[in-house]
């Protein structure tokens, strides 16, 4: 069995780059160098030092290589509005699921999975989001993922000049 060990705010370069390889696997071309990754390594610091309560990653170390990670599983908590499906408000929000193309099918994001979603049981979360894509849904099937009937919209608001 796979130990997927809890990330820390040190893992932040390295989770950046795992982010970097889930992108260009979504996108079909690595994502362009650039200030988002000094602002994801940011917030990954921020969010993942301690005590993290809102954010939490679950990693597996590269076993042929000394400080990489092969594989890794990010989630934050939020709280929404109570609902008669959702009483606490609570609800997680899984992203950055990446494995290494060097170290795929050994079960390493499965791991990290079972870490994150075990993390949101013991925090009281019982609804838990994620965007997947195709080779993934059926990971997260088999960890209880369905898909919803609600269609998913997004509004990108024009960033305001800084004065």
């Amino acid at each position: 069995m796979i130990d997927a060990r809890r990330g820390t705010a040190d893992d932040a370069a390295e989770l950046v780059r795992l982010r970097g390889l889930m992108l260009a696997a979504l996108a079909g071309t690595a994502p362009a160098p650039g200030p988002w990754q000094d602002a994801a390594r940011e917030t990954l610091r921020e969010g993942l030092a301690e005590p993290a309560e809102l954010m939490a990653a679950f990693v597996v170390d590269a076993p042929d290589r000394p400080g990489a990670l092969a594989a890794c599983a990010v989630g934050t908590i939020e709280r929404r509005l109570s609902g008669p499906a959702n009483p606490s408000g609570l609800v997680g929000y899984v992203f950055n699921v990446c494995t290494d193309p060097r170290h795929r099918r050994r079960g390493y994001s499965r791991a990290c999975m079972t870490g994150l979603l075990d993390w949101y049981r013991r925090r009281g979360v019982r609804t838990v989001d994620l965007r997947t894509s195709e080779p993934a849904q059926p990971l997260n099937r088999s960890l209880g993922f369905q898909l919803t009937r609600d269609p998913a919209m997004r509004l990108a608001l024009p960033a305001e000049p800084l004065d």
